[in-house]
């Protein structure tokens, strides 16, 4: 397959699946199940995101020095630190669980 019909699957694809949102009939999106979906899903999005590029290296999962500054982060927001402060802790934790493990 070559890479341009890759690319014109794909924007294809991508018309088709805007068209099928803008014919999706108000009334539909006005249901509060929906509205609480809709409100859900992106941090459900973002948590599997983190997830997969945290814990995973293709099909292997493993820990290093990653899952450590997660961790931390996760401590610092228990915590109620801002929101850099949480990032910072994040990246020093884990440069230093990279510079004492190689």
């Amino acid at each position: 397959m070559s890479v341009w019909i890759a690319i014109g699957v794909t924007a294809v694809g991508c018309y088709a699946v805007k068209l099928l949102g803008l014919l999706v009939p108000a009334g539909a999106l006005e249901r509060p199940l929906v509205r609480r979906l809709a409100a859900l899903l992106p941090v459900a999005l973002l948590a599997a995101l983190t997830a997969q590029q945290t814990f995973a290296d293709g099909q292997e999962l493993f820990l290093d020095a990653r899952a450590a500054g997660v961790a931390a982060a996760a401590v610092a927001l228990l915590l109620r630190a801002p929101f850099l402060l949480v990032v910072a802790v994040a990246v020093v934790v884990t440069a230093g669980v990279r510079a004492m493990g190689g």
